[in-house]
């Protein structure tokens, strides 16, 4: 038996090996390190037989797959903890998720912070007893009548969807037994201590509101102490980075429960939006895009033409007119976009079509998932839909990778990645048009230049996609920009051109979001910042604020000089003392507080007081207007 190591290394052995036996073969610090195999790319334990050929690789904690299986792990180990603590809980699903694990517990007594304290001390006991967790096969029904007499009703219910004709595979380590597919540490022991459990919450069984109420205990847990603590350092500095704390401070927005998942923006928060919005807009015209804009509510039968019926229907908002017809809230600028280009004959000569729009969309989300700006019911896409040939995709798609790239970097973001995400499980269209279009992306992701990592499954029900992820100022990763290529929706709603030889074609549509939601896009731009944003997008850029009242008219007559340059100010002439101003401001994070008095006014200074900064500096005042007005331009 032959067996491919990933240095292109061949050892033979006379007969089937375990994945331990073959890290001993290679070295005893290898064995030592190893956590668990791949066979063929296949994640397995280390107690796993190789029977045939095959190409293996040997994880350890320090492999990019090693921190999934330790997270779940620390899921198993934490539950093992909470039924020895706590017999009567009932567990049900405990996965590795990003940055950590969570498990949901039945229990009648709700968990409490200092309950977390206790389980996480004794899930270090049990890691310091290092139990063997081994992997072993039942029958269905047998596991389900075991987990019944354990009184786990909920891994019973789990195990009794699974066929009846199909194994079960169980992991044990101790006196706890626990439902996985694996794969596993060979210890409890391999986990190590750099874990923490973090928070709790409320999740409904199957995410089912009619079923009972479970409590979630969430964690973290990193291959060492160092990762933990400069995960729990990023943890720390996000929260005082939280925009929606930032956006009460600055007077930004504010939400209630009578439109859940909606904004309420505040007039500088509005500004502020608009600002957003006419950055792209400048961009988006030196880009060649006209802009459009279509109704919020379009009839059911054109969302069953297009196809988001079947995809998005349960998430759709929808009204019924006194004429019996069903309406729908859009959730997506598309079909509209179709509309308008469908309007006149369209000529090969009058592609690529670059249409835009700020469109107003809607789609229900879970009141539990409901998170600031970053996760709402209403929000603002800067969408945009190129109408093509299939010779010009590689071309466009090339020159909106380069216009994306390039509004990131004016905000801030130069960490970019980007993800290939090929067609979904639930689809529209043919494999062949899927074949064409995926084909077709790729070429031009590639003609760009710049490196991605593939998402398998994970376009959109229409077309593949590339995303483009950022990383923020603390190393948080926010997915905003998209670029779909899409063969079907032309098709299903009937779009055409004109071609060279006289004949009607279907062109290829291009969606394009830069920003995805404007509303995501703004939360992510104040914890990008912690609200110290540049001027340019600050939206009060300026307090004059007055020392004494022998300057107040010197005040306004400052404000009315900024205006003049387009910078946004505002006059504070209240009877508060200077000291008082300027802590208020700085809470608000108004980038430039200019303090005036008696002697600035007769010597026509200012003292600039810059956020963020120490101390003041007396300015010429002609020279700080000339330098305020360049640092508010928008970005060339």
């Amino acid at each position: 038996m032959k067996i491919t190591l990933p240095d292109s290394s061949i050892r033979e052995f006379p007969a089937p090996v375990s994945g331990l036996a073959l890290a001993e073969s290679i070295s005893k610090s290898l064995a030592k390190a190893a956590i668990a195999i791949k066979v063929n790319g296949e994640e397995k334990d280390l107690s796993f037989v190789i029977a045939s050929d095959s190409a293996v690789e040997i994880l350890t904690k320090d492999h990019p797959a090693a921190l999934e299986i330790l997270r779940h792990d620390a899921a198993h180990v934490m539950a093992e903890a909470v039924k020895e603590l706590y017999p009567e809980t009932q567990v049900t699903i405990g996965p590795a998720i990003e940055h950590g694990f969570y498990y949901d517990f039945h229990r009648e007594t709700s968990f409490t912070p200092e309950d977390l304290t206790k389980i996480e001390k004794r899930m270090k006991e049990i890691v310091a007893r290092g139990e063997a967790i081994t992997r072993e096969e039942w029958d269905r029904d047998a596991a389900v009548e075991f987990f019944k007499k354990q009184g786990e009703h909920f891994k019973a219910e789990i195990i009794s969807s699974i066929p009846s004709n199909q194994k079960i595979s169980l992991y044990r380590q101790g006196n706890f037994i626990d439902l996985c597919r694996g794969p596993h540490l060979p210890s409890t022991a391999k986990l190590g201590t750099a874990f923490k459990l973090t928070k709790l919450a409320g999740a409904y069984w199957r995410g089912d509101s009619n079923n009972p109420m479970l409590q979630r205990i969430y964690g973290t847990a990193w291959a060492t102490e160092e990762q933990l603590q400069a995960h729990l350092t990023m943890l720390e500095e996000a929260e005082k980075r939280d925009h929606r704390k930032l956006g009460q401070q600055m007077g930004l927005f504010h939400f209630q429960q009578e439109a859940p998942g909606s904004v309420f923006w505040h007039p500088k928060g509005w500004t502020l939006f608009q600002k957003l919005i006419n950055y792209m807009r400048a961009e988006q015209v030196k880009a060649g895009y006209v802009e459009i804009n279509t109704p919020d509510i379009m009839d059911r039968s054109l969302w069953e033409t297009s196809g988001h019926w079947e995809k998005f229907g349960e998430n759709m908002f929808t009204t019924q007119a006194k004429e019996d017809r069903v309406y729908a809230l859009k959730p997506m600028n598309c079909p509209g976009g179709v509309q308008v280009y469908k309007q006149g004959t369209k000529s090969y000569r009058d592609l690529p079509l670059r249409i835009a729009e700020f469109g107003k969309v809607h789609r229900y989300e879970p009141s539990g998932a409901l998170h600031g700006l970053m996760r709402v019911r209403a929000f603002t896409q800067d969408d945009a839909h190129i109408f093509c040939t299939e010779d010009q995709i590689t071309v466009e798609s090339k020159v909106v990778c380069d216009l994306i790239l390039k509004i990131y970097r004016d905000f801030g973001f130069h960490d970019v990645r980007i993800k290939f995400s090929d067609r979904p499980e639930k689809r529209v269209g043919s494999d062949a048009v899927w074949d064409k279009s995926e084909a077709a992306l790729k070429e031009a992701v590639e003609a760009t230049g710049l490196p991605y990592s593939y998402n398998p499954g994970e376009g959109a029900f229409y077309g593949p996609k590339l995303e483009f992820v950022l990383r923020d100022a603390i190393g948080r990763d926010w997915q905003c920009g998209t670029l779909q290529v899409d063969l079907n929706l032309p098709e299903r709603l009937g779009a055409t051109y004109i071609g060279e030889d006289g004949q009607k074609h279907r062109p290829v549509m291009l969606h394009r979001a830069l920003f995805g939601s404007l509303e995501r896009f703004t939360g992510i731009l104040l914890e990008h910042y912690a609200g110290k944003l540049p001027l340019w997008l600050a939206p009060l850029q300026v307090v004059v604020a007055s020392i004494t009242s022998d300057a107040d008219e010197y005040v306004q007559t400052i404000v009315k000089q900024l205006a003049t340059l387009g910078v946004k100010s505002e006059a504070d002439i209240r009877n508060e003392k200077i000291g008082y101003k300027v802590r208020e401001h700085s809470l608000a994070k108004i980038p430039y507080i200019w303090a005036v008095g008696k002697n600035e006014m007769e010597a026509k200074t200012v003292a600039v007081r810059t956020l963020g900064a120490q101390g003041q500096e007396i300015v010429d005042l002609k020279a700080c207007l000339e330098k305020v007005a360049g640092e508010a331009a928008l970005p060339a």
